[in-house]
């Protein structure tokens, strides 16, 4: 059995608050734990820094102020910084269960892996369109449970909002890349053709606020679907016709709109199937009406967000044939 230290990295940006309630969540951990927190202020106008003092005395953080290059560096540059051998990555608008730290240890002393993803969920406290969200991004119906399912999986590709990796899979692969989104896919795929071995540890799940309004969330599902061509591109094995389906998904609903006008239904009534099952789900998942309702609109932003992008980034690099960096250098640092 390996002796695991574990070293929280943190990376923020403009967002003490949200830094105030992860550490409170840090307090209310189970279980008799040595650990650090190694928090990564990414060239912040209103850091973090005096929430940390708050902390200093109840936690073992690490604080250290850089200029913004990005989440992924900043997670390289705190994993250089950190002292254990086994690093877990969280994003700063985390909230951790109780149990987090004990389904993560019970789980690599028994089978241990170089690299694990966990899921996420609502919180109770999340506001409605949050949780709308949150069912958008993980129900099996909308992203077919590719961000944590029901079972350990192998070759899972692990979201950095809720990530672990050992010291000796950092140093092998050199960390995340200069690319955002996509640096965690990007990462897993790397360490795969390295001989690591990646998984879902489906008990590990944590609390992700995710975006607070609807044009915050159309933007991050648009970079999302902008991304992955890029990725297809630097890994053609991860190719799969499952990323189409958002592109697909919102032509098809435009199509059948457009059949509706001349009375010809049938495919808008699959859509309406659909969407009624989606609301049914989501209001069974909730138990709250507002938030089943939101779901719906926060699954059409989803799916034409990140078909577009997708499509549109497509576009650019198999038809145009255009460098990544050259025609998308918003998604580099």
């Amino acid at each position: 059995m390996k002796t695991i230290d574990f070293s929280f990295i943190i990376p923020v940006f403009n967002r003490p608050n949200e830094i105030r309630e992860l550490l409170e969540s840090f307090l209310n951990l189970k279980g008799q734990y040595v650990y650090e927190i190694v928090i990564v202020e990414d060239g912040s106008n209103d850091t973090s820094e005096t929430v940390i003092k708050d902390y200093e005395t109840q936690l073992n953080i690490s604080y250290y102020s850089k200029p913004n290059t990005g989440p992924g560096d900043s997670r390289n540059f705190g994993m250089q910084k950190a002292n254990g051998n086994y690093f877990i990555i969280l994003d700063s608008d985390i909230l951790l269960p109780p149990n987090y730290l004990t389904a993560v240890e019970t789980f690599l002393n028994t089978s241990y892996y170089d690299c694990f993803g966990g899921p996420d969920a609502a919180h109770s406290s999340f506001s409605n369109l949050q949780k709308a969200i949150n069912f958008a991004m993980t129900s099996f119906i909308t992203t077919g449970g590719i961000r944590g399912g029901k079972q350990q999986v192998e070759n899972f590709q692990p979201r950095s909002f809720n990530m672990g990796l050992s010291k000796k899979a950092f140093l092998a692969s050199s960390g995340f890349g200069k690319i955002h989104p996509g640096e965690d896919p990007d990462l897993s795929l790397r360490l795969h053709q390295l001989g690591f071995k990646t998984t879902l540890i489906e008990s590990a799940f944590v609390y992700h606020k995710r975006r607070i309004s609807w044009s915050k969330f159309y933007k991050q599902v648009y970079r999302f679907g902008m991304v992955r061509p890029i990725l297809n591109q630097w890994h053609p094995d991860s190719k799969s016709i499952i990323y189409w389906f958002p592109t697909v998904f919102s032509l098809g609903c435009i199509v059948s709109i457009l059949l509706a006008i001349f009375q010809i239904n049938l495919l808008l009534y699959v859509y309406g199937f659909y969407f009624a099952l989606a609301f049914i789900l989501a209001l069974i998942t909730n138990r709250n009406l507002a938030v089943a309702v939101q779901a719906l609109w926060a699954i059409g932003i989803q799916f034409f967000g990140y078909g577009y992008g997708f499509l549109k980034s497509t576009f650019n690099l198999l038809i145009l044939g255009r460098d990544p960096k050259e025609a998308f250098p918003e998604l580099f640092f």
